[in-house]
């Protein structure tokens, strides 16, 4: 049947609209659809597909598709076809191949994107066809853009002393696309990539690391999107300086020039001067002291002596002294002669010559004086020859020893499985040395016994010799001693955060009680024949300055143990809490140690530890254990990797025993997790008075950069009211995560509202924002209620904080020495060493121990440090008894033996 020329392109029209509509799902990549038998090369391809746009305010958007070859392009939308008559096309011919290219485009308006608004996404898609099939286009969204006028959360006004972090939070208002976010400082834009001081975190909130005066401003958060640019209200930030004392000047001379006057010296608060509302320097800028200087005293004569008797010439004489009063403080001298002579016989002098007895008696003064000289001579030489005796190096050991005991241990019975339960008793007192020997006791204690009292000087390499000196001034001796030195003139803090003793070869144990804190020195660690005086400091962090970068943070005490340079013939072991979340994806962990010239150094990077390094450490939940064969300071810093590093902080709350006003104030302590910590705010809330009112609690406090913040809730108004104008308290985030400041704290005060009440019911709670948090339930009488005092009594670490020689171990000398012999060398059947290290879970650590003289000694080093003094010693002995040794009696101690 013939058809019309001009009826073929309606036609047309009409079948592929048909076909269309029949055909199968729309996919949102690009699709080909071939006719069957027909070319794939001729297939539609597209130059122009079309892409995602937004509709800014009603201006309506323009999609295009261009395809070659094509006969036909057709745009859907959601589903639909786009009607013919809104389509633009443009037909074109390749000039390459020849094919007939197409390019269509389409206008999308505002009003019908809001008709599906909510329902689902606006999409358009355009399908290409030419005799060999159809193509369909990638998925093109039309979305409408806005950006809404008010800020999720503005930046809020700030005043922070020199060198503190500042955090400026911003969260932008709700938009599409996503807002940008930049921030102005005084209208001056702030580029993080030109100042290495600031950063801004991806939830858009400005860091500066450490504030500067050029740091007070006005800061701005802008937000911007392809609509619109907002502005937050500005925040002021307000860098201030608080003022510092400049060093004092000389004294002034004294105001009186004779006798007793004043002289004054001063100061000003210039170093800093206070800024931006600072605080001025407490204290006064005058000091003001008596003088007295000497008035001069002329010398006046005495009275003359006596005639004396008329000599060979005819004379006699007298006499007299310039003392009635000596001349003094630049007094004159007497003027006229001393002596006065004059003739005694009128003129008629008879001479009469020198009889035998006089020259006699000149020869036996003569002779008096010589014995004399020679006695005199004789005895300087003996005294000097006995000062060199008591000078001489104590180099002999037997010497050393000869003060002590040897360990009196009773033979066990073979068959008894508790072999190395042989404690040493330490509860005997120590002897005192009254010289250069310790005496042997004669009593019938045969314990092992060494004086800590008297002290050796912490000599270098050389001499090591014995001082004699009373013991009621031996800390003060000790610690004046230490202050002469520079590296350590800020050791000395007071006898409660300090111990010392004095050690030879048999080793020893050094512990700062109720603090975690302790220094184990092995047998043989100090060479035979030196004697060490060793000390053990810990410093408080606000004392000592250990400068931090980037997100480092301190996670132990910083500890003192010394005289650096002494020479250790095997490591000692340090033990310290720590606060971290060991965790080796969170944390890059290190340990630091202050060189002599007082900078601070890495000597250690944890999980990358040497074997034959000078230092180790062994990382526990809450202690860490550092060996070292170098004395000096340390510290444990840790540098977070991800948000996921948590330091665990310690939760306290303190109120007054007794409340005698209307006033009752809930002190909340946020703390490092440590001994060392929390006995510093038990001793400082017993000056206070204050008593414990729940029970402690652990926050893990996240390396986010949100502050802690605190707040009371749930107080009967009936009875009580609170005083705060805020609804919570924020400790900053910085604050906490230096580490540098010892103990926080936050103060509720409450109001009763008759002097009879005494029940205090009401909810503390604590929390990190967008973190952990901790809520206290408090419930009781304020006059009586004494049930949480008992948590907090600091109980005795092992007795006294210097041990010496066996009394320091708690495994026998005699016991250990056959451990190490039996288990160091290597065995086929594995009864060794390695074996011993992992029953005792020490098997991460082969390569440490396998690189040291002695492994097995190094395993039973680390177990007295972990151990003492509640270690169970029947646990051991089951484990080394399961190693399967040959002989039985291996770890039994004769009587002879001891």
């Amino acid at each position: 049947m013939a058809v019309r020329p001009g009826l073929w392109p309606a036609l047309l029209g009409m079948v592929l609209t048909v076909w269309l509509h029949s055909s199968g799902a729309q996919q949102s990549a690009t699709v080909a659809n071939p006719v069957p038998g027909a070319n794939p090369d001729l297939l539609p391809h597209f130059l122009v597909e079309p892409e995602d746009v937004y509709i800014v305010k009603n201006k309506p958007v323009l999609l295009v598709c261009k395809a070659m070859p094509a006969t036909q392009i057709f745009f859907k939308c959601n589903g639909e076809w786009v009607r013919q008559v809104d389509h633009v096309i443009e037909r074109s011919t390749d000039d390459g191949s020849g094919l007939p290219a197409m390019e269509v485009r389409i206008n999308v308006s505002r009003q019908q994107v809001e008709k599906v608004f909510g329902l689902e996404e606006y999409w358009c898609q355009c399908v290409a066809w030419s005799s060999s099939g159809t193509t369909k286009s990638q998925k093109a969204y039309i979305r409408i853009a806005y950006l809404r006028k008010n800020f999720e959360q503005e930046p809020l006004a700030k005043e922070v002393s020199l060198e503190q972090g500042i955090v400026l939070p911003c969260r932008p208002p709700e938009g599409i696309p996503p807002a940008e976010v930049e921030w102005l400082r005084n209208e001056d834009l702030v580029d993080p990539s030109l100042d290495p001081n600031v950063y801004i975190t991806r939830e858009h909130s400005l860091v500066v690391r450490q504030a500067r005066l050029a740091d007070t401003a006005n800061y701005t958060c802008v937000a911007k999107n392809i609509v619109a640019r907002r502005r937050s209200a500005s925040a002021a930030v307000i860098v201030y300086v608080n003022g510092g004392w400049s060093t004092w000047t000389e004294w002034s001379v004294c105001s009186a020039s004779c006798g007793r006057g004043w002289q004054k010296r001063s100061r000003s608060c210039t170093n800093p001067a206070p800024l931006n509302g600072g605080a001025f320097c407490e204290g006064q800028n005058v000091q003001k002291t008596a003088c007295a200087t000497l008035c001069p005293v002329d010398g006046s004569w005495s009275p003359w002596s006596k005639w004396s008797a008329c000599g060979l010439d005819c004379t006699h004489w007298r006499s007299r002294e310039c003392s009635d009063p000596a001349p003094r403080n630049g007094g004159e001298e007497c003027r006229g002669a001393d002596l006065d002579t004059r003739n005694c016989t009128s003129d008629l002098c008879v001479h009469t010559a020198s009889g035998p007895e006089d020259v006699a008696l000149y020869v036996g003064l003569i002779a008096v004086a010589v014995c004399l000289l020679l006695l005199l001579l004789v005895l300087i030489l003996v005294y000097c020859r006995k000062k060199e005796g008591l000078d001489s190096d104590v180099a002999d050991s037997s010497i050393l020893t000869s003060g002590f005991q040897p360990v009196s241990i009773k033979p066990s019975k073979a068959d008894n499985p508790h072999l190395l339960t042989i404690q040493p008793d330490l509860s005997t007192t120590t002897t005192t040395c009254q010289g250069s020997l310790c005496p042997r006791q004669d009593g019938p204690s045969p314990k092992f016994q060494l004086a800590n009292g008297h002290l050796l000087s912490p000599l270098g390499g050389g001499r090591h010799t014995l001082h004699h000196s009373s013991p009621t001034s031996e800390a003060e001796d000790f610690v004046s001693r230490l202050s002469t030195q520079n590296y350590f003139r800020s050791l000395p803090r007071g006898t409660s955060n300090m111990t010392y003793g004095t050690f030879n070869f048999l080793g020893g144990r050094l512990m700062i009680p109720n603090t975690g804190i302790s220094l184990l020195i092995p047998p043989d660690a100090i060479p035979r024949g030196k004697i060490y005086e060793i000390y053990l400091t810990l410093h408080k962090p606000e004392d000592v300055r250990l400068p931090l970068a980037g997100c480092q943070t301190l996670l132990s005490p910083i500890v003192s143990c010394g005289p650096p340079g002494v020479l250790l013939t095997r490591p000692v072991i340090l033990a310290m809490d720590h606060c971290g979340e060991p965790c080796p994806e969170s944390w890059s962990l290190r340990l630091k140690k202050q060189s002599c010239e007082g900078s601070w150094e890495d000597v250690l990077h944890l999980g990358e530890e040497a074997p034959s390094h000078l230092y180790y450490c062994q990382l526990e939940a809450g202690a860490c254990y550092v060996f070292t064969e170098q004395l000096g300071r340390f510290a444990l810093v840790g540098e977070a990797l991800s948000v996921a590093a948590t330091k665990r902080l310690k939760l306290l709350l303190f109120a007054p025993v007794a409340c005698t006003s209307l006033e009752y104030n809930i002190r909340v302590y946020c703390l490092h997790d440590t001994h060392d910590a929390l006995k510093e705010v038990v001793q400082l809330e017993k000056q206070l008075g204050g008593q414990l009112i729940q029970e402690p609690r652990v926050l893990h406090f996240k390396d986010s950069y949100h502050n802690l913040r605190l707040s009371i809730h749930d107080v009967p108004s009936s009875l009580w009211k609170s005083k705060l104008l805020v609804s919570y308290q924020e400790i900053p985030f910085y604050h906490i995560w230096n580490g540098t400041q010892q103990y926080l704290h936050c103060t509720f005060t409450l109001e009763r509202v008759s002097p009879s009440t005494s029940d205090l019911a009401c909810k503390v709670w604590v929390w990190q924002v967008e973190g952990d948090g901790q809520s206290f339930n408090i419930n009781f009488n304020i006059t009586k209620d004494t049930r949480f005092a008992e948590l907090l009594a600091l109980e005795s670490e092992g007795g006294v904080p210097a041990l010496v020689g066996p009394s320091a171990f708690k495994i026998p000398f005699l016991i250990r020495q056959k451990i190490i012999t039996s288990l160091d060398p290597p065995c086929s059947r594995g009864a060794d060493w390695r074996t011993l290290a992992q029953k005792l879970h020490l098997d991460s650590h082969l390569s440490f121990f396998a690189s040291k003289p002695s492994p097995t000694a190094m395993i039973l080093n680390l177990w007295e440090a972990r151990h003492f003094p509640n270690g169970n010693l029947s646990q051991l002995a089951a484990a080394v008894a399961g190693l399967g040794q040959p002989d039985a009696g291996l770890f039994t101690v004769s009587e002879a033996e001891c």
